[in-house]
């Protein structure tokens, strides 16, 4: 594993915890020599973990369309930046360029980053971890939702393996670096293959 994605909101949100989490996060990236790809904002909890990578000396790479250089404003001290066309090239270049994804707390935006991601290993279309920092239980709720899947027959069991959840960033990296893909099950209950 030599690059992480993270996905993380553009805004730092209310709750002091989530910032210290990024900073921790940046901290382990650093310690553990693993360059960050993210979306290249220079705001919220997307700015906090790039700035701490940077001024421990680690190697960011941002991926941002053109349209959102001023909206999210565009991180201008990158180890490289990556101007894209869309959010569907953003999110192309940052899988393409990654080799696993975790999701700091966020919005809309981190939860469809971070359900997309999960959604192709899924699918085989990768092996890649995918996880999410679950600070304060911001992400509780998303393991339940994945039970209550599973129990109403929306997936296997095995396919809750998929998804990583961890409180504290050094175990979650230590987490990634052991996963191992489920095996390889029927997703579609309704076939006999």
């Amino acid at each position: 594993m030599r690059r992480v994605c993270v996905f993380a909101g553009s805004n730092p949100g209310t709750n002091p915890k989530y910032k210290e989490a990024a900073v921790k996060l940046g901290e382990e990236l650093v310690k553990n020599r693993l360059e960050l790809v993210y979306g290249g904002s220079s705001i919220g909890l997307m700015g906090v973990i790039a700035n701490t990578v940077l001024e421990l000396g680690g190697t960011v790479l941002g991926v941002m369309p053109t349209n959102l250089f001023q909206g999210e404003v565009v991180h201008k001290h990158l180890t490289q930046l990556y101007e894209v066309n869309d959010m569907h090239e953003r999110k192309a270049k940052m899988g393409e360029l990654s080799d696993a994804f975790i999701a700091l707390p966020g919005g809309y935006g981190t939860f469809e980053e971070i359900f997309e991601a999960v959604s192709w290993g899924q699918l085989g279309i990768h092996e890649k971890p995918v996880a999410l920092l679950n600070i304060d239980d911001y992400y509780t709720p998303v393991k339940q939702m994945i039970e209550n899947a599973v129990e109403g027959g929306f997936m296997p069991e095995t396919h809750k393996q998929f998804m990583i959840f961890a409180d504290n960033p050094s175990i979650l990296i230590d987490k990634l670096r052991a996963y191992k893909p489920p095996l390889k099950t029927n997703k579609w209950i309704e076939l006999d293959r």
